[in-house]
């Protein structure tokens, strides 16, 4: 089965190379063609023109956005309009769930199958092939590409109709981005209490308050470290699809509107190009103190 690829950034390149290192006739696509040597010297073409991906049975994309995917899918000479009935297309990128649905419809109104695989877990995981994969569409989709899934991801899992596998992958990102805010809301107030960050640190990740963001952004925090992680301004974008889903369904979020509150003060002081321990920086500034180690404060 021939499979082409587009979007080889910090996610998409090490995706690439396991679809590429489980065999296979691979044709990558990128804007930028400075991540093609190390395909081309394993065998694979590449290509800065994307209508050269509709020779491909099955399309994966991983891209920033939804305005970029829909405009490479559905723009002006848009994929779409070279891939014939049959083909399949399967977006791993993490986008709203509305553009989700409205691109399945557009595709599946031309005969092409469409299923949205968004992942979970950094790119150490995407280098080791062990991503978590959760999908929405067609079932025979879905048992159709599996295999190649199981080559990126070690949980790979059919979450139902379309826009499933977006959605699951939000509800995700959203309770760890309700844990990064509140990270930012209580541990300067610690410090503002006379606490040692360090002691409240190892209180925190070894008690009851631990979550995979306290241990994930903790130590970072204490480093001064904020670059670790996915930058909040391109994060922001899951805040927007929550925002979406609960004014059009009338679904009342109000810790996830707080948190969002959060979110949006470190963008407007300028911060989102820091991981989502950077919003440890709003409170921090109101309260005048750092939650750093001795040796590290900033």
């Amino acid at each position: 089965m021939k499979i082409g690829f587009s979007g080889l950034g910090q996610m998409g390149k090490p995706i690439a190379l396991n679809l590429l290192g489980g065999g296979g006739d691979l044709v990558v696509h990128d804007i930028r063609a400075d991540a093609f040597p190390e395909f081309e010297a394993k065998g694979a073409r590449t290509t800065t023109a994307p209508a050269l991906l509709a020779a491909a049975d099955v399309v994966f994309l991983c891209l920033p956005s939804a305005p970029v995917v829909r405009a490479l899918l559905l723009g002006e000479h848009g994929l779409a309009e070279h891939l014939g009935p049959g083909r399949i297309v399967v977006d791993l990128s993490t986008i709203t769930y509305t553009a989700t649905t409205e691109i399945a419809n557009a595709l599946e109104a031309r005969g092409v199958a469409f299923l949205d695989a968004p992942v979970s877990g950094m790119e150490a995981r995407a280098r080791d092939g062990t991503l978590t994969v959760m999908c929405g569409g067609r079932r025979d989709v879905f048992d159709a590409v599996k295999p190649y899934l199981h080559r990126i991801g070690t949980k790979v899992l059919y979450m139902g109709a379309s826009g499933s596998g977006q959605l699951t992958k939000l509800i995700n990102q959203l309770l760890f981005d309700i844990n990064a805010a509140a990270l930012a809301e209580i541990l300067p107030m610690a410090v503002k209490m006379g606490l040692d960050p360090e002691n409240v640190a190892e209180v925190v990740n070894s008690g009851t308050g631990r979550s995979y963001a306290s241990e994930f952004f903790v130590p970072r925090i204490l480093e001064g470290s904020f670059s670790a992680g996915y930058p909040m301004k391109a994060a922001y974008k899951d805040l927007i699809s929550a925002a979406e889903i609960s004014a059009g369904r009338g679904i009342p979020l109000p810790v996830l509107a707080a948190a969002t509150a959060t979110y949006q003060q470190a963008l407007l002081k300028g911060h989102g190009d820091e991981d989502k321990g950077g919003m440890i920086h709003v409170f921090e500034d109101l309260l005048g103190v750092r939650f750093r180690k001795v040796s590290s404060q900033a």
